[in-house]
């Protein structure tokens, strides 16, 4: 949640956004002294607010007096969710991938510089307890489906510089790429490919395999699908020595048995 200015104070309808925006980072509740310094706003102001979304059903009050997000806004929201087209779409092919490999799969599309997760399935047994979460975010430079996303949207090196501009790339771990000339070269790399590795470089112990996903042109990646699973347990080259089964499996034909 950003600091708001002197300039930027929060009014009407904007502060009820920033307030169901805050309320969404408390999944255990939060008060209205800590909601108020959260969003800068009196306790008065932020009160209303919050009465404004109880009226909704978009927040809830706990009896020890703190405030969860509200069961007609997850309703909204979950529906919403599982009726989007590509989460439709995608689901049978992240089931298919996640019983073949017995690790978690991901859905997800570029949002800037991130990687936002739409969908996410882990197997019954055995999942890797990962920092993904549907509607979450990382980075898209050191995620296999950021870097495959980005192989798509940044076809040279211009477009690299001009896409990182003035930023420091975050290097979540040793591994991770920390310039734009390295970003290059990797988008290169998996254009030639034709699919993206995680080699540790989002989170120390995981990798992962990502390919595009073409669930609404032909042509343009919709967005990536992603396998992460314990180095250790599921190598980088495994995945890699698998793709054949993995595409087939992506592009809804039938893979050839494991």
């Amino acid at each position: 949640m950003p600091e708001w200015t002197e300039e930027q104070r929060l009014v009407g309808s904007d502060r009820v956004l920033a307030v169901l925006a805050e309320l969404a980072r408390h999944p255990d509740g939060v008060g209205l002294e800590e909601m108020a310094r959260a969003v800068d706003s009196s306790k008065p102001t932020v009160h209303r607010a919050l009465a404004s979304l109880r009226r909704a059903g978009f927040a809830s009050r706990h009896g020890h007096g703190r405030y969860v997000l509200g069961d007609e806004f997850l309703r909204m929201a979950f529906a919403h969710h599982e009726a989007r087209p590509d989460h439709v779409r995608v689901t049978p092919i992240l089931e298919a991938l996640c019983d073949r490999y017995g690790e978690t799969v991901h859905y997800a599309v570029l949002d800037g510089p991130w990687v936002v997760y739409r969908s996410k399935l882990d197997p019954p047994s055995g999942a890797v307890r990962l920092s993904s979460v549907v509607g979450g975010r990382n980075p898209a430079h050191c995620t296999g489906v950021g870097k495959m996303l980005l192989a798509a949207a940044l076809p040279d090196e211009d477009a690299v510089r001009a896409w990182v501009g003035d930023r420091t790339l975050e290097r979540p771990t040793g591994r991770s790429i920390g310039t734009a000339g390295e970003l290059h070269a990797e988008l290169v790399r998996v254009r030639r490919q034709g699919y993206a590795v995680d080699d540790q470089e989002n989170e120390p112990g995981v990798n992962c395999l990502a390919v595009p996903a073409y669930l609404t042109s032909p042509t343009v990646p919709s967005g990536a699908i992603s396998i992460s699973g314990l180095a250790y347990r599921t190598p980088v080259r495994a995945l890699v020595d698998d793709l054949p089964a993995i595409l087939a499996i992506v592009s809804g034909d039938r893979p050839p048995s494991s």
